[in-house]
């Protein structure tokens, strides 16, 4: 397991307005150095930036309190007994919001997004193994009200998961 700062893209990151938070140059470096390790030193942080260890403090507050990022603990999936994962393009019949909310709120449902072309969402979805995607897939995806057909795409290898995009 490793601490990693993780830039929402959510629309929770959005403030009250319904604008995106301002970002500064400065507040770009402190995320970039969360990113390389999660668990850096605000003092050292501030060293890096030219600012003081409090300066830092409250920066960093700030980017949490506006969702503008996340200091999470990310573990690799194999080795907390997740052995199966896979992608699933969902079509749905009428609103998309209701069947969103229903696969966000599965815990096995990692990462739900409202796309345009073959799909309406895709959803990654991380699984004890075989048997528990297909529950999962069959018996509470399929099943969902406004859920017209799926489309699972397993993952055979994982070569690349980063969270580096967030200061592109």
């Amino acid at each position: 397991m490793h601490s990693v700062l993780v830039a929402s893209r959510s629309a929770d990151s959005r403030t009250a307005g319904g604008t995106s938070p301002t970002i500064d140059a400065v507040s770009l470096a402190i995320i970039e150095q969360l990113q390389e390790d999660g668990r850096r030193p605000y003092a050292a942080i501030g060293k890096a930036v030219g600012l003081s260890e409090a300066a830092v403090r409250q920066r960093v507050q700030k980017l949490l309190d506006q969702g503008v990022m996340q200091i999470v603990a990310v573990t690799d999936p194999l080795t907390v007994g997740l052995r199966r994962q896979a992608m699933v393009g969902i079509n749905v019949e009428g609103d998309l919001d209701p069947v969103a909310d229903a696969l966000t709120a599965m815990s096995e449902c990692e990462y739900v997004v409202m796309t345009a072309g073959s799909f309406d969402l895709m959803v990654e979805i991380v699984c004890e193994d075989d048997d528990h995607l297909l529950e999962v897939i069959n018996r509470r995806i399929r099943t969902l009200p406004g859920v017209r057909s799926t489309e699972s795409f397993v993952y055979l290898k994982l070569k690349k998961q980063t969270y580096m995009w967030g200061t592109r």
